[in-house]
């Protein structure tokens, strides 16, 4: 099992990245369609789950890409889990969307290990 100070930074990375797609479905769905909202988000998360995996690999990155990718992936969907669907939706019907959840989860895991895969893993500490 992986310490905490060897967890941590992709935690964080991937806690920044979720904090950053709840603010794109917050505002869209105040100015725009759930339609839209999903398509927006769905074009969004690469970006920002690519830029954050490029820092962390340039930073940090003595995971590698596969546990690094998995850590970012299942962070994320253990705060949608965990916190959107049951405090903030009051339902768990989020988890039947493709394009709005499985596409975006798949997407964080693609873009984390291929950023994971171009820079390479750093030694550990």
């Amino acid at each position: 099992m992986e310490g905490i100070a060897r967890i941590g930074p992709a935690v964080g990375h991937a806690v920044v990245g979720w904090v950053a797609c709840a603010g794109v479905m917050g505002v869209g769905r105040a100015v725009t369609t759930m339609e839209r909202t999903l398509l927006i988000h769905a074009a969004a998360v690469p970006v920002v789950f690519g830029a954050l995996a490029w820092s962390y690999f340039q930073r940090v990155g003595h995971l590698g890409a596969v546990r690094t990718a998995a850590l970012f992936t299942g962070t994320v969907i253990a705060l949608d889990a965990g916190l959107v669907a049951p405090v903030f939706e009051h339902s768990f019907a989020m988890f039947r969307s493709v394009r709005g959840t499985w596409l975006p989860f798949g997407l964080i895991f693609l873009v984390t290990w291929i950023a994971g895969r171009r820079i390479g893993a750093r030694p550990g500490p």
